[in-house]
Order: C-alpha cells, then structure tokens, then sequence
C-alpha cells in the first residue's frame, strides 16, 4: 500500500480550501454530537451503547487523520464547555473524570487512526476496511477500560466496558467495511480511476 492523502472527502469536495475545511471539521463534531443522543443504558454497566463511537471512527475513514483528529478535538472542546454534546444530553468537564472519561478521550486518537489507514487505501477492500475500523474501535477501548478500571473492580471491568460493545461494533464496522469499498466504486469516475 502506498501512502496518499486522499479521502472521500477530498473526491466531493476537490480542492476544499480553509473554508471548506473547518466546515467538514465542524460538521464532524456535529455528526458526533447527535450520534452521542442516540444512548441505551446497559444495566450492569456506567457505559452506554451509544452511536458515538460510529460517527468517531466514520469520521476518521471520511475526512482523513488530520482533519477527523481536529473534529473529535473540536466535540471534545464543546461538550467541555457545557454543550449537551455527549451522551444522554450530558456536557461539561466533570465528564471527563466519570466512567466513560477514558472513552471520551480516545476520540481523536481513535479518528486519527482510522483516518491515517483509510489515507493508506484500507478504505477501498472490504477486509482492509473492517481492520481500519476496528483499529479505531481497539484505541476507544484501550483508553476506555483504563479509565473504567478505576470505577469497576478489575474482575468485571472487560464484562462492563468491553463485551457488551462488541457485537454493536463488529456490526457497525462490518456495514462500513461493505458501504465505503462501494462508495470509492461510485467515486473512481471523480477519483480518476484512482479508486
């Protein structure tokens, strides 16, 4: 694989300048926001299934490592601030030193991640495409369970922050891993055949 910088982004809007930019960075954390509402409590757990993480890592196969980065960044900064930007409506910092602080946090990492294999072409084959979102996902839950692990006793903290995510999350990354290889398809006239 050879390293490129081009994004679906890039294919829709060529040449995007500042401008079109901060606008794709800021319509990212919006995206990440509203999927942040969509949240099922999980009884034995202080995690709820939200469509959050999904909207993180689509952010990253989308817009590329850089820009993804700044758009969790960007989430991260308005929900902070008091936004109800976070799951349940939630916001301010006092988030960040709850249960679902170390997810919150893995964010841009977890973006920027995805981001930087989509840019490398693991965005195009349905196999390559499913290891670059669960990549993603392997980064919110390395961070996630640390900062979990101070909230549950080590014996529960895989059963509480871990194993009930993950059939949503090989669901997810499995329609992502079906829909981008077919939107590259759709995207190569554009893409110059490149795709």
């Amino acid at each position: 694989m050879t390293a490129r910088s081009l994004t679906l982004a890039d294919v829709a809007v060529p040449r995007a300048g500042l401008l079109h930019n901060a606008l794709l960075v800021a319509g990212a954390s919006l995206v990440t926001a509203a999927a942040a509402q969509l949240a099922v409590p999980v009884p034995w757990s202080p995690v709820p299934l939200t469509g959050q993480t999904f909207a993180v890592l689509l952010s990253g196969a989308v817009l590329g490592a850089r820009r993804a980065f700044l758009a969790q960044a960007l989430y991260l900064a308005e929900g902070a601030s008091g936004l109800p930007f976070f799951a349940g409506g939630a916001g301010g910092l006092a988030v960040f030193a709850g249960p679902t602080g170390g997810y919150l946090a893995a964010f841009p990492l977890a973006a920027a991640v995805t981001g930087a294999l989509a840019e490398r072409g693991l965005d195009r084959r349905f196999a390559t495409m499913l290891a670059a979102m669960l990549a993603g996902s392997g980064a919110i839950f390395a961070l996630g369970l640390a900062g979990l692990a101070r909230f549950v006793p080590a014996e529960h903290l895989l059963a509480s922050g871990l194993l009930p995510f993950l059939p949503g999350d090989l669901v997810k990354s499995a329609l992502a891993a079906a829909a981008f290889p077919a939107a590259w398809r759709l995207a190569a006239p554009r893409d110059g055949g490149r795709a």
